[in-house]
């Protein structure tokens, strides 16, 4: 095939995986940053990414690892993410200290699909370049109207973009490089009731039998593309033995866009003046660096065995913070996150030439540090990771691979305190949820 004939083919394939991405958003994660980019390392639960270079998802894992491999390949994939997030109220109240009205809000883990493609083209033994379009964070929770934390939140959504240009260098046979650039989209939207009712009542405007009557809502949108970068790095110091080590660079996202608000005639005055009216709005978000360090060894042709660390600079999330062209006050949610780590350890056996069979384990950190700080928009906790696969070689050209993995959550609990100003007409939002995660992965892969 020739490279205009390869150039045809990625271009037709980005232009539908593009439309995919930009209309679909991710499941809550830890954190949520979206590892799931590749259906044949979700078999062993993502252990030794960064060293494995199994296929041409290495241009998202580190980049270097395209220098191991040879020929072209097309790989596209999809992760059909399940979560699940049932909340039980434990005796939520207003600034009123009466109890918030509602019920537990349905599942407020919504499934959605997350792709990704990836081209790889070798230009010679030492020289190899890619493109990698992924959705590396995002989450979507949902609630219904009227659950007890719809002040908290209703709708949260978070989508990213990622096309990410490679090239990657064989230095000798022990030693590869690779390098990348990350364009990255981000779209946020974002929603939750206003408790108009108490409000008034605690200012005296109206009786107390309004607090919690008088229900408006906002819902803020915006987006915003960033520029950031990532470097990889291979050492084989054995045929069957190599350490890889990546580091993917932070992006930084000014997020520009709507917010509409929903307001009862009877706090019209009241909104007015404190500027709840429709006006555009921004808010900052830098998206976390990575730093992974991975390991591979083939015992033998038929047995090999994957672990990785992996670190999350979560710490740099310190709020979410919404600001008003129309000067109402900043909408302020109090993160304080922590940094995170992520232990994985998986092994891969061949029965035979054309069949992989995989498992994994892993530990994922959360960067929450408290239930002060846990928020419904993401009530994630520590997960624990277990995760099977299968790839099978079809023919030269074509490999398919899948892979399922549960994801077993510690129950997150969230206990808001009402002395803090923020808190103070969302409620002192006080439960526990039962939660965990299902992944189905798949992918197609062409070489040529």
């Amino acid at each position: 095939m020739s490279i205009k004939q390869n150039a045809s083919l990625l271009f037709l394939a980005a232009m539908a995986m593009s439309c995919v991405l930009l209309s679909s958003g991710s499941a809550m994660g830890s954190g949520f940053a979206i590892i799931e980019q590749s259906a044949a390392s979700a078999g062993y639960a993502y252990a030794g990414v960064a060293a494995a270079a199994q296929d041409a998802s290495t241009i998202f894992f580190n980049p270097a690892g395209m220098a191991l491999q040879s020929g072209n390949e097309l790989q596209l994939g999809a992760h059909y993410i399940i979560p699940k997030a049932d909340f039980k109220n434990q005796g939520s109240t207003t600034v009123l200290t009466t109890p918030l009205s509602g019920g537990n809000g349905g599942d407020g883990g919504k499934a959605a699909v997350v792709p990704n493609l990836f081209y790889m083209h070798s230009f010679s033994e030492k020289w190899t370049a890619g493109i990698g379009m992924t959705a590396p964070f995002g989450l979507t929770t949902e609630y219904d109207d009227g659950w007890v934390g719809r002040y908290h939140g209703l709708k949260s959504k978070l989508s990213t973009l990622d096309i990410n240009p490679s090239v990657a260098y064989k230095i000798n046979d022990q030693w590869s490089v690779g390098v990348g650039v990350s364009i990255q989209e981000a779209k946020a939207d974002l929603s939750n009731a206003i408790d108009y009712g108490t409000a008034l009542v605690a200012r005296g405007l109206a009786p107390p039998s309004a607090s919690q009557n008088l229900d408006g809502k906002a819902e803020v949108d915006g987006d915003d593309w960033g520029v950031g970068a990532n470097v990889g790095l291979i050492f084989e110091p054995l045929a069957g033995t190599r350490v890889g080590v990546h580091y993917r660079s932070q992006i930084s996202h000014t997020l520009e866009g709507d917010a509409n608000f929903y307001t009862p005639a009877v706090a019209a005055a009241f909104a007015q003046a404190a500027g709840l009216v429709n006006t555009t709005a921004t808010a900052d978000v830098t998206l976390p660096d990575t730093v992974s360090i991975s390991g591979y060894h083939a015992f033998n042709d038929r047995w090999a065995i994957l672990a990785d660390i992996t670190w999350t600079n979560w710490s740099l999330l310190d709020e979410l913070r919404i600001k008003f062209a129309s000067g109402a006050a900043d909408s302020v949610t109090t993160l304080d996150w922590d940094d995170s780590w992520r232990y994985s350890l998986g092994g891969i056996f061949k029965p035979m030439e054309a069949l992989e069979l995989r498992a994994g384990v892993a530990f994922d950190e959360s960067p929450i540090p408290s239930e002060q700080r846990r928020t419904p928009r993401i009530p994630g906790a520590d997960r624990t990771w277990l995760t099977f696969g299968v790839g099978y070689q079809f023919s030269e050209m074509v490999t398919v691979d899948f892979a399922y993995g549960h994801l077993f959550i510690d129950d997150p609990k969230i206990d808001k305190d009402i002395s803090e100003a923020e808190n103070q007409l969302r409620g002192a939002l006080v439960g526990e949820y039962d939660a965990s995660v299902d992944i189905i992965s798949a992918s197609i892969s062409f070489q040529f």
